[in-house]
């Protein structure tokens, strides 16, 4: 069976190396020349590093990324709002890993051109147009290459081509008025513990956790969330556009508590990119014949919950297996679609009314008196409950990920 997959991101290199786990042989299609490593940090949840352990990718991962411990929310003046424990620590039998973007896809590159060889990835092949007869699909691409193949994974995030094709009127991402200013900060090793911090409320925001060490120091990764424009509003997409850090200063002067000093950490700063938060509306279906979508080309959802990268590794490993079983091939992209597409459309929904950051928008709405007790106005069973059912809602409960049956074959 021929199948081509459109993208080399994470989504797409990770289905390439579950379809080969499974004894298939997937071409990689990627539109730019040189794949670059791209991006800050992500985080891969327990259930997204199960399913790269079934790949063989731990140690590598673990060399590469940093092992979360605990997750902390803090309101802006440093009240604590709730904490919990992270990966093993959390009694998952798999880590959660905070790794660079760029150094995780390389990573996967690197894996897929050792396990399927050098013909594996084909980059500087921009998808123009697909159309599916005879049994087949028909790829055409801007370099002027026709391909045909059985089956096409459509892996190409949140401006996909494939997606474009099939839902020609959908328009632009939306945009819910908030931008994300990122970055990376040097710390001394040993300075930095393995653990999220998440600090304010929903209109401003400040995220960090380490993502890896570069010589005696370990890598801060962070994000400002802040509140720009007004949700409905025309997105800007350049996703190049850099930011004056000494704006950001001033806006979280003040948030400044034992053991945390979000202005030093600003000030200290490499160069600062500014991108919107956008997402898109779930879709009504996925899979059309032998086309199918995965990753952020299927579900693009809010970076809240820490969800994206590690939904999109469950699309491709999910994917994978329904080919490898299925006699027919657009049955096992039904079945494919039947088992992800309405749980990630839960997600994208649960994301735009902040999933488990409320708890910061309750404490903030109850306790904004510093003298205010957090524990009494918000009760510890109601932060208990939001942070549980996000994590059955996500697929992340602990007894749910160590339980359930494996996508390897």
């Amino acid at each position: 069976m021929e199948i081509a997959i459109i993208g080399g991101g994470i989504v797409g290199l990770t289905a390439a190396l579950s379809l080969a786990a499974a004894g298939l042989r997937p071409t990689v299609y990627e539109a730019v020349g040189t794949m670059k490593p791209l991006g800050v940090g992500i985080n891969l949840l327990p259930h997204a590093v199960r399913e790269l352990t079934e790949l063989g990718l731990l140690e590598g991962l673990r060399q590469i990324g940093v092992e979360i411990q605990g997750l902390d929310y803090h309101m802006a003046d440093g009240r604590l709002v709730w904490s919990e424990a992270r990966g093993l620590p959390a009694g998952y039998h798999w880590p959660q890993i905070a790794i660079h973007r760029g150094h995780f896809q390389l990573f996967l590159r690197d894996a897929v051109l050792q396990t399927l060889g050098a013909d594996a990835i084909r980059t500087g092949h921009m998808l123009e147009s697909f159309e599916e007869k005879s049994g087949a699909v028909q790829l055409r691409f801007s370099n002027g290459t026709i391909i045909p193949v059985d089956v096409m994974i459509g892996a190409d995030g949140i401006h996909s081509a494939v997606r474009r094709q099939l839902y020609p009127g959908e328009g632009r991402p939306k945009w819910n008025g908030v931008s994300l200013f990122r970055s990376t900060t040097r710390h001394p090793a040993g300075s930095i513990n393995p653990r999220m911090l998440w600090a304010g409320h929903k209109d401003q925001k400040f995220i960090c956790y380490p993502i890896g060490q570069d010589g005696a120091n370990i890598v801060l990764n962070w994000v400002c969330d802040l509140q720009t424009g007004k949700p409905g509003d025309e997105p800007f997409e350049d996703w190049n556009r850099t930011a004056d850090r000494s704006h950001l200063i001033a806006r979280y002067a003040g948030w400044q508590w034992p053991g945390i000093d979000i202005p030093d950490i600003l000030a200290r700063s490499g160069e600062v990119f500014e991108f919107p938060m956008v997402d898109r509306d779930p879709l009504p279906r996925w899979s059309f014949g032998r086309v199918t979508l995965a990753g952020d080309a299927a579900h693009p959802m809010y970076p809240i919950g820490s969800n994206g990268a590690t939904q999109g590794i469950i699309d491709a490993r999910a994917l994978a297996w329904h080919l490898a079983t299925a006699i027919d091939p657009l049955d096992a992209l039904t079945n494919y679609e039947n088992a992800r597409r309405e749980a990630t459309r839960k997600i994208v929904l649960a994301n735009r009314k902040q999933g488990p950051d409320k708890v910061l928008e309750l404490a903030r709405q109850r306790a904004s008196n510093p003298a205010d007790d957090v524990d009494v106005l918000v009760p510890i069973s109601e932060r208990e409950e939001i942070a549980a059912g996000y994590k059955r809602l996500a697929g992340f409960d602990p007894e749910l990920v160590n339980a359930r049956a494996s996508w390897s074959l």
